[in-house]
């Protein structure tokens, strides 16, 4: 299987917009991409104009919404607690059969995580690091630029590799366009003692499909699927 599975220091650090980036650069690329995100949560939220997350990367793959997150749930929690809140059971295999189905006929797939890396999507102790084991493609890791972003960013590049798995690449966003020296610091020290290319997404204007494709070939993503 060809892809990327983007995961994040935490939730609300951009994982959306990068996948979404990287699915539509690729596709007006012209290669065929399939978007897989194991479980939405939140949808009972206010957008505040932003699709909701499996409904932009449906946007930027030319798929339906449903095809892209198996598991969808109202309350903003964690997926195993939001699955155990509408007492039902989130299965593991149809996560994994989703994510096959969707890179199916030589599509290339990009994967969004949930939350952070160890995010539990079932009570029984599955988590998010266990899907990107089976399903084993190169990992990017998306992070903040600003303070308390070394911690987190290196907890994540030491428990991405602790499962076996490569760290194509750290992306941070919103980076600014005039960084100060604690942002500059930052990503030079996440670079170094991660060992790790690490690039830069500014803020987006908007969230189009034209505008996250833009974004995304700012991406080296041709040599992060090699």
């Amino acid at each position: 299987m060809r892809g990327l599975f983007v995961t994040g220091t935490d939730t609300e650090v951009g994982k959306t917009v990068v996948a979404a980036a990287l699915a539509a650069a690729l596709r007006q690329d012209g290669v065929a991409v399939g978007a897989f995100k194991p479980v939405v949560t939140g949808t009972d939220e206010p957008t505040d104009g932003k699709p909701r997350d499996h409904e932009l990367l449906a946007q930027c793959a030319g798929m339906e919404s449903k095809d892209v997150a198996p598991y969808t749930f109202g309350p903003a929690v964690s997926p195993h607690l939001a699955a155990e809140l509408a007492e039902t059971t989130i299965d593991p295999t149809i996560l994994v059969d989703t994510a096959h189905r969707n890179a199916s006929g030589d599509r290339t797939l990009i994967a969004e995580g949930v939350g952070g890396f160890l995010v539990p999507i079932t009570v029984g102790g599955y988590l998010i690091r266990d899907l990107a084991q089976e399903l084993q493609l190169p990992v990017i890791i998306v992070a903040r630029p600003g303070l308390g972003t070394i911690n987190h960013t290196m907890l994540t590049i030491e428990a991405v590799r602790a499962a076996g798995l490569r760290v194509a690449a750290v992306v941070m966003t919103p980076y600014p366009t005039e960084p100060d020296a604690m942002v500059r610091s930052n990503f030079n020290s996440i670079a170094f003692y991660g060992d790790v290319p690490c690039h830069t997404m500014a803020p987006l204007p908007s969230f189009t499909v034209e505008e996250l494709a833009r974004a995304g070939h700012r991406l080296p993503y041709d040599e992060w699927l090699r």
